[in-house]
């Protein structure tokens, strides 16, 4: 049996954080989950480079958003790839500083479980073009190196 990959899940929202755990889980990912950026940013600095194989965080969270805690956490884990959800915003425009973007709501679990199979699976690649997934979803495309 292969290693369980694991995923690194940032939402302020308990019941969110519940749901999605329960989600990854019964799919065989390790879920740490976490309320807060700072308890996340203090985990990944303790944490040896490869022991997460995503981050996976909400836009809005209180003290540190989302994105901030992208950019710090690639300072410390640069090859960390890293989604970020928001349900307030749909446009990736917001969430620069991340591998990849879904709209809460908006996307499906089958759509979001997907999404982290493709960032997990080229954690150790070379970097790849992700399309965004945004309201108007058209079809993922990941475009592979040679």
């Amino acid at each position: 049996m292969r290693p369980r990959k694991t995923i690194l899940c940032v939402e302020d929202n308990e019941q969110v954080l519940s749901v999605r755990k329960f989600l990854l889980e019964t799919r065989g990912y390790r879920v740490l989950a976490m309320s807060t950026a700072a308890e996340a940013l203090e985990y990944l600095q303790g944490a040896a480079q490869g022991s997460v194989d995503l981050l996976m965080a909400d836009l809005i969270l209180p003290q540190m958003d989302g994105n901030e805690l992208i950019r710090k956490a690639k300072q410390v884990h640069p090859t960390l790839p890293t989604l970020l959800v928001s349900g307030t915003v749909t446009s990736f425009d917001r969430a620069a500083a991340a591998d990849a973007f879904l709209p809460k709501g908006a996307c499906t679990p089958a759509e979001v479980l997907d999404r982290i199979r493709i960032l997990v699976a080229r954690k150790r690649g070379p970097k790849k073009q992700v399309q965004s997934v945004g309201v108007e979803a058209a079809p993922v495309q990941v475009a592979m190196a040679s």
